[in-house]
């Protein structure tokens, strides 16, 4: 079943407008439990309730408050927030071009497909195909729910992608983080991180290799629950030993490595073994 567009809009930059529409690239699949009244079993109801007056609160008398200071709030009604927001505009107007590479990872918020709508397809493939060539990306400010929103549109998979972003002011300053930079690296701990790293390394992506086992697990549960089945679960996996020596742990790390590729050699050689007995048996019985 193809994807809905929940929406459509205009890429604009210079003189050029682009219709286009807007698809959800991704959802999340976690699983989520409803709170039950274990007496009954019924969903159970969440009260708004004021601490203060004692009393359970109607949403129909509740404000909304700014908190200026600890415990002070400065209140908003609707209107005064209905009057700040700026008016819902379908238009992405891009602000300038620059190269992927310098875009840091930590801005991207959330993912949208974008496809042409009705006559853009040319000027939408010529956009796509200008982006690709020149290996840039577009940032734009794009209106939606009242809400200014930063935008990074970029040219993927032979089409184009619109990534929500975070402001700068949004993004903590790893600057206030400790890194370890006072700790000290022996010597040929990092030669054996590196060798570490190439074991473990691959060319390509390839994110059909990783599934959501926690979510595997209750789906199967919970079926067995709906049929009836009696429910066992396995014992918890055994803590893995805390290697306290950096060292000790990287040269086991590759002597692991090493165990598990012989183990895969094996069976491999063994079948080749075999194909290339199997032709001199063949021969032999022949004669």
């Amino acid at each position: 079943m193809p994807p809905h567009s929940m929406g459509s809009g205009t890429i604009s930059f210079g003189l050029v407008s682009i219709p286009i529409k807007m698809y959800t690239a991704a959802s999340g699949s976690g699983v989520s439990f409803n709170q039950l009244h274990e007496k009954c079993g019924n969903r159970i109801k969440q009260q708004l309730h004021c601490p203060v007056c004692n009393e359970v609160v109607d949403r129909s008398q509740i404000v909304k408050g700014f908190e200026f200071a600890s415990g002070q709030y400065v209140r908003f009604n609707e209107e005064e927030l209905k009057a700040l927001e700026q008016e819902n505009s379908k238009m992405i107007e891009i602000e300038e071009f620059v190269p992927l590479d310098q875009v840091d990872p930590i801005y991207f918020e959330k993912t949208y497909y974008l496809g042409p709508d009705d006559g853009g397809e040319k000027a939408y493939r010529l956009l796509s195909d200008a982006m690709t060539k020149t290996n840039r990306v577009a940032l734009a400010k794009f209106v939606m729910r009242g809400k200014e929103n930063l935008v990074l549109v970029r040219a993927a998979q032979g089409g184009l992608m619109l990534h929500g972003m975070f402001f700068a002011d949004e993004v903590r300053n790893f600057g206030e983080i400790d890194k370890g930079e006072g700790a000290k690296l022996r010597a040929g701990e990092l030669d054996l991180a590196e060798r570490l790293i190439e074991e473990l390394a691959n060319d390509k992506f390839q994110p059909d290799k990783y599934h959501d086992e926690y979510r595997g697990r209750v789906l199967e549960i919970v079926e067995q629950k709906v049929q009836g089945k009696e429910i066992t679960t396995q014992a918890p996996a055994a803590e893995r030993a805390q290697v306290i020596d950096l060292m000790d742990a990287l040269k086991q790390s590759l002597e692991m490595r090493g165990t598990a590729e012989k183990a895969e050699r094996k069976p491999a050689a063994k079948a080749a073994r075999k194909a290339e007995a199997a032709p001199k048996k063949k021969a032999a019985s022949r004669k």
